[in-house]
């Protein structure tokens, strides 16, 4: 990877919750019906032997994939940052568009974006745009729409967590 897997503690451990899930619960559980369809006889009309193989693949390559992803990740913690004047992953961001249409949006890892949510991406095209934005600023971005303007009405980060 050319570039740094940024996430919040909140989206490591989803990752890692996965990667266990799969690990230690299904993998096991596929593996052992795969030798119990194996010892069925005929492999080739054998759908659960077929099938479990199928899963089983594909287990393997979310797993590589989760590794791999997991060992690229930097931890950010959002309530830690230093410059909360300005747009910095993690932070929670108000802005209106050109149609006076409100958004609220909060910048994460790639991996824990959910759009519908709220939570875009650190390497989405509107978070690029915003990357840095103090309030009042505005920032252009090419969409599939079309251009769109937006302007930064309010920057939040998360509190610090008590020690």
């Amino acid at each position: 990877m050319d570039r740094p897997n940024y996430i919040t503690p909140a989206g490591y451990a989803a990752l890692r919750r996965e990667y266990e899930q799969l690990f230690a619960t299904e993998r096991p559980a596929l593996v052992e019906t795969i030798a119990w369809a194996a010892g069925n006889g005929d492999r080739s009309e054998n759908g659960d032997y077929i099938y479990g193989r199928k899963r089983l693949r594909e287990i393997d390559r979310r797993l590589g994939w989760l590794s791999r992803r997991m060992k690229a990740a930097r931890v950010v913690y959002p309530a830690a940052q230093q410059d909360r004047a300005r747009v910095w992953f993690g932070a929670t961001v108000t802005v209106v568009d050109d149609d006076e249409r409100t958004r609220v949006l909060t910048l994460v890892g790639d991996d824990e974006a959910d759009a519908g949510a709220g939570r875009i991406g650190w390497n989405a095209p509107l978070a690029r745009a915003l990357r840095g934005a103090t309030i009042g600023d505005l920032r252009r971005v090419d969409l599939p729409g079309g251009e769109r303007e937006y302007e930064v009405i309010v920057i939040v980060y998360p509190a610090a967590a008590l020690t």
